[in-house]
């Protein structure tokens, strides 16, 4: 089987042929075409002497481009890696050695800020550049003008490699993990099962192709079903996406909870496009009780929960429409298995903390070059997230935090994510966010870093005041911080090892 060829080959098209697949600014793409785009470009990687086996690094906006590219590799037998775009030249530099790419297709303007990186590819004869290429470079544009097209698929087997996910790196190097064409076949899950989205729906997603998140939900899991996606070519500000959900009115919206926050505060009058929209989902990372309640206020509408990790590619856990509250993260998705190991070893019962296990059916093979940690995490078709929740007796799984970060304080386990809830809503803090750190006597003890739209003294007493008043003396922060702004992934985790740093920056002055 071949994942391009399950999207886009004849019997998708003669389902949904005539129909808009993407939308693009002006662009406006019917599958039919975009299926003829993506034979091109297995046709022009055939020309610059990709082979089935092959890794391909795109460095590519968010455009039927990128689309045509990454599927079409698929299409060809070859692996597409497709790169956050805002990445640094060390970054990518560690990307092409990890993953001995073939070649890397780049963009002109992000060529043109990389100029190191593209010499050395070109060196190397190993690129082609996707717009205006200067001259003596390959012009994948013209590459593409030129191919053959390739009217048949390469015949995948289920487990060839077909992509890989560069993780987003909170905690150091990124990893590389390997996909395969079987794990084409789950996107749209949720679309499908969830909220039922038909034929002709649009949705919009805020997060980028790179990220497992958007590239099932912004452009595999709708060409499963028919529907159409409003890409946005550069990176979205708020505004930005308040004009497309006016224009487009889509179905489904997802996103990230920082996102909503910052659409929260343009005020209910900006939102009024949102409240046509169908369905919100959010994921990567934890949804606050107090921005789910806010959300329904303004749209009128819920944001269900989703959680999946790059590892298994698609959604694993979702909120069922009608129980969003933002105090749980939902229930597995039909086909995905799920157990939960107690910190101390033991199956955990309901209503114990428990890292969370998964076997999923677009589980990935491993890690890239990383043996020893595929062992740890990848275990007779089970991935250990290294995520902690809480099941209840309705089947309902609460996300608590990673198992590296929960901390036991005074012999008991506490979980940084309900300091965070305590100081949030309090006058002056936009964001909180606690990491444990040991004491000068090698005691864990807690941290609570604020971003702030006031004076941060003041959000600082704020948020001392409401810990006093709701937590136990063991779960109350030992030292609370303000901070500009927090440091985060492209993908929108929070990087919690930098702001650790911090404090142990801090702590090597004063010693």
């Amino acid at each position: 089987m071949n994942g391009a060829d399950h999207l886009l080959g004849g019997e998708a098209l003669a389902r949904h042929g005539q129909r808009l697949a993407l939308i693009c600014g002006a662009e406006r793409i019917a599958y039919a075409e975009l299926a003829a785009r993506v034979r091109r470009a297995s046709g022009a990687l055939a020309a610059l002497g990709v082979v089935p086996g092959d890794r391909v690094m795109l460095l590519m906006r968010d455009t039927p481009d990128l689309a045509a590219a990454w599927l079409g590799c698929l299409w060809h037998g070859a692996v597409a890696i497709a790169l956050n775009s805002q990445l640094d030249e060390e970054d990518y530099r560690f990307v092409r050695s990890d993953s001995g790419a073939r070649l890397a297709i780049v963009e002109d303007m992000l060529a043109a800020r990389l100029p190191r990186f593209v010499q050395a590819l070109a060196r190397e004869e190993r690129i082609a550049i996707a717009g205006q290429a200067p001259a003596g470079l390959p012009s994948w544009s013209e590459k593409i003008r030129h191919a053959a097209s390739a009217s048949a698929p390469f015949a995948a087997k289920p487990e060839d490699a077909a992509f890989w996910l560069y993780s987003s790196g909170t905690t150091g190097r990124p990893k590389g993990i390997i996909h395969t064409h079987k794990d084409v076949l789950p996107a749209g899950q949720t679309l499908r099962d969830t909220i039922a989205l038909a034929p002709g729906d649009k949705v919009i997603t805020t997060s980028r192709l790179f990220f497992a998140y958007g590239l099932e939900n912004g452009l595999l899991g709708p060409l499963s079903i028919g529907a159409a996606s409003v890409l946005c070519a550069d990176w979205s500000d708020v505004e930005q996406v308040c004009a497309l959900v006016a224009e487009h009115r889509p179905s489904g919206f997802f996103s990230v909870p920082s996102f909503y926050r910052r659409l929260l505060a343009l005020g209910e009058r900006a939102l009024a496009p949102f409240c046509a929209v169908r369905y919100f989902f959010a994921a990567g990372e934890r949804l606050p009780e107090t921005i789910a309640a806010q959300w329904r206020r303004a749209v009128g509408g819920e944001i269900l929960s989703v959680y999946g990790m790059s590892e298994t590619f698609c959604v694993a856990i979702v909120t069922p429409p009608g129980t969003s509250t933002g105090r749980h993260t939902g229930k597995t998705l039909a086909g995905v298995e799920a157990r939960l190991v107690a910190l101390e070893g033991h199956p955990a019962e309901i209503g114990e903390p428990g890292v969370l296990w998964l076997r999923h059916p677009a589980l990935a093979l491993g890690y890239a070059n990383r043996k020893e940690q595929t062992r740890e995490q990848f275990l007779d078709g089970w991935f250990c997230t290294k995520d902690v929740f809480v099941r209840d007796a309705e089947g309902f799984y609460a996300h608590q935090g990673r198992s590296d970060e929960l901390v036991k304080v005074a012999g008991q386990w506490v979980k940084p994510s309900e300091l965070e809830e305590t100081v949030l809503g309090e006058n002056g803090i936009s964001e909180a966010v606690c990491v444990p750190l040991a004491d000068s006597d090698g005691f864990e003890r807690l941290a609570l870093f604020l971003a702030t739209d006031g004076d941060p003294q003041e959000a600082m007493d704020a948020a001392a005041k409401a810990c006093d008043a709701r937590l136990p003396r063991h779960k109350r922060p030992k030292w609370i911080r303000t901070v500009e702004s927090l440091p985060r992934t492209a993908t929108g985790k929070v990087q919690r090892f930098k702001l650790r740093e911090i404090l142990q920056r801090e702590f090597g002055r004063k010693e």
